[in-house]
């Protein structure tokens, strides 16, 4: 069999359009008006290539009957979506069923399509195709819960921070707390800071992230705070506390043998930022005093190779060694795990680990039609609203994450 990687093509099934195919996803910087697709773990582009059958069709076919591609066009095109969609695949074969030599690189050779016919044969379906907003798991439901306290708490104690975000007129792609939003049928993501008040000119990886997707919890860490190094200047940006829109974007949109899919503050304006005004090297109620909060446009959502080092000049970073999954089991990415853009080529195996889980459960689960989520950010006291988790919680599941 020929192998199926992103660009490949069912016979005539190449768009007539490429440019017009690839609009809805070509949206930043030097993607814009590109007529190929971005191989982002192996930095190169892949042109559109047309086969002789309809091998694309069936593999699309058999990822949304086996839950894995729910968004599915059947359009005969390996794109983006199908590139997620089997990376998902391999992923959940890997850790799921244990085939621990599975590299979860969006190629289907020989060894990805014995799994597909073994999974046709008997007619299995993911557990995360079974699962949705109306079906959701305990971990989901709790989440969803202290999201709605915290609304109802920062609504009606609002620090000095929010103080001031109450009192602008314009706050672009961040929400004041009585605007916070918490629809099942949206993708949410929530961001829980630590330690951001203690003074480090070397921020280490110590934050949690927890997506929320088709009624299921996923575990990440990273970091979301700035680290003085990498932003280049005193005044570091913190993005605050709060709820914020991200769409479906792109990372290091200017550098061409670096962009990568990531998020993106919905409004071009950006998001409402705090800098370090007092140059005491972490984020406090001080600052707020000094110059307030300003907007900012590139605060993006993106990766932080294994989480060895912190990448953030001011972006939220999620690392690619680990992560848990929808039954809140650890799992170790870290034999294809890249530490950075070095090991990203089209001769490596290396891919961008946990963080490409992240965004391809974004890509493949979004509801039709949407293209952004919501993401709450809150410091680690904030757990302390819900009994199911209380202050210390953020830090037990990152030194669990940190243990592979």
């Amino acid at each position: 069999m020929a192998v199926l990687y992103l660009g490949s093509c069912d016979a005539g099934k190449t768009p007539s359009s490429r440019k017009d195919f690839l609009k809805p996803y070509h949206i930043d910087g030097l993607l814009i008006n590109k007529v190929s697709f971005r191989d982002d773990d192996r930095t190169t582009w892949r042109s559109f290539r047309e086969g002789s059958g309809d091998a694309v069709l069936k593999l699309q076919q058999f990822l949304f009957k086996a839950g894995f591609m729910p968004r599915c066009a059947f359009d005969g095109v390996f794109g983006y979506v199908t590139q997620a969609a089997v990376r998902l695949f391999q992923e959940y074969v890997r850790t799921k069923e244990g085939v621990t030599n599975m590299v979860p690189d969006g190629i289907v050779g020989s060894g990805t399509m014995s799994h597909i016919t073994r999974w046709e044969n008997e007619n299995k379906v993911s557990e995360w195709g079974k699962m949705s907003s109306q079906n959701p798991s305990e971990a989901y439901t709790n989440w969803m819960q202290l999201l709605h306290k915290a609304k109802q708490h920062y609504t009606n104690n609002p620090g000095p921070i929010l103080k001031h975000l109450n009192s602008l007129q314009k706050t672009y792609s961040t929400k004041k707390p009585s605007e916070w939003t918490f629809n099942t049928n949206d993708i949410h993501l929530i961001g829980i800071r630590r330690k951001q008040t203690q003074s480090a000119v070397r921020r280490e990886n110590d934050d949690v992230f927890v997506l929320l997707i088709n009624g299921m919890a996923f575990t990440f860490w990273g970091s979301t705070d700035a680290s003085v190094n990498m932003a280049g200047r005193k005044d570091e940006a913190f993005l605050i506390e709060g709820q914020h829109l991200y769409r479906f974007g792109w990372h290091k949109i200017s550098v061409e043998k670096k962009i990568y899919r990531a998020l993106k503050p919905l409004n071009p304006r950006g998001v409402m930022i705090i800098r370090d005004w007092d140059n005491d090297n972490a984020y406090t109620d001080e600052d707020i005093k000094v110059n307030g909060l300003r907007v900012n446009p590139s605060i993006n959502i993106h990766w932080t190779g294994i989480g060895r080092s912190n990448f953030s000049a001011g972006c939220q970073v999620i690392a690619g060694k680990s992560y848990l999954n929808h039954k809140n089991e650890l799992q170790d990415c870290s034999k294809f795990a890249s530490t950075s853009y070095g090991g990203l080529t089209t001769s490596n195996k290396k891919t961008k680990g946990a963080y490409n889980v992240f965004t391809d459960l974004i890509l493949c689960y979004a509801p039709k039609q949407v293209t952004h989520l919501y993401y709450t950010l809150g410091r680690e006291e904030s757990l302390a609203l819900s009994d199911n988790f209380g202050a210390h919680y953020a830090e037990a599941v990152l030194n669990r994450l940190k243990s592979v």
